[in-house]
């Protein structure tokens, strides 16, 4: 028996790093699930690599057709859905004094109006009870140096999660954020031009527990939030940072 047999569940931006290692254990945990994700190539793999239990939709979150045409599938395949982990995001440096325009609208529409929309559009789904799962950061309560566009996106999913908590308790519906550290992702190696070696050894001094994260770190917390282990719990912010941000 797994902790989500019979459960669906929909992961966004879920064809690469935490979101594809999320999808993974919800899956080996007896779930169907819903991976989502903008590149086509990408979503196949995915496919291919989590098995029979796994339907990978096209669509670029910060759209609005593609989320009313991703629910319009789940709808017609399933019906409902019980775990909602709203994943899909965009890390870009930026430092004060060179921040464009473009740079601001490509953060905040994908990582806050991608989120905010994906979960309004999910609510005549969501079963009562169930869990909604929201990605922030270690940046969204720290001062890191150009990372305040980035940093403000996180800090306003934490909110988010806060009112969402409170809109939806009469149905019973869980809302919390699980924060990543510094995490090996391709994200992360893109962003610091670094290799996983280069990671590990820069994470040594700064991370209490002397190593970077890894995707199946924080998909052990996704799956927590999203089980019944987690039935008491809602409008938290569980940091999976091995104390990066704590001390």
């Amino acid at each position: 028996m797994g902790k989500l047999d019979e459960k669906v569940a929909v992961v966004t931006g879920g064809t690469s790093g935490i979101g594809l290692a999320a999808a993974a254990l919800l899956v080996g945990e007896g779930a169907h699930v819903f991976v989502v994700g903008r590149r086509t190539g990408e979503l196949d793999a995915a496919r291919r690599n989590l098995g029979p239990h796994v339907t990978a939709v096209q669509c670029d979150v910060s759209r609005l057709a593609d989320l009313d045409r991703l629910f319009t599938e789940i709808t017609t395949a399933k019906g409902y859905i019980d775990v909602l982990f709203a994943n899909a995001g965009l890390a870009e440096n930026g430092a004060l004094g060179t921040i464009t325009e473009e740079h601001f609208d490509r953060m905040f529409d994908l990582n806050v109006k991608g989120t905010l929309f994906t979960v309004q559009k999910a609510l005549p789904l969501l079963s009562e009870g169930a869990s909604v799962i929201l990605t922030g950061s270690v940046v969204g309560s720290k001062g890191y140096p150009d990372r305040s566009v980035y940093s403000a996106t996180k800090a306003a999913l934490r909110s988010f999660a806060r009112t969402w908590a409170t809109d939806l308790k009469d149905r019973h519906i869980r809302v919390n954020v699980v924060s990543p550290g510094s995490t090996d992702t391709p994200g992360l190696r893109s962003l610091t031009g670094m290799d996983s070696h280069q990671l590990n050894e820069a994470s040594r001094g700064r991370i209490p527990l002397g190593r970077v994260g890894r995707p199946e770190d924080v998909a052990r917390a996704v799956l927590f939030l999203a089980s019944n282990d987690s039935n008491f719990v809602t409008g938290i912010e569980l940091f999976v940072d091995g104390g990066q941000a704590q001390v």
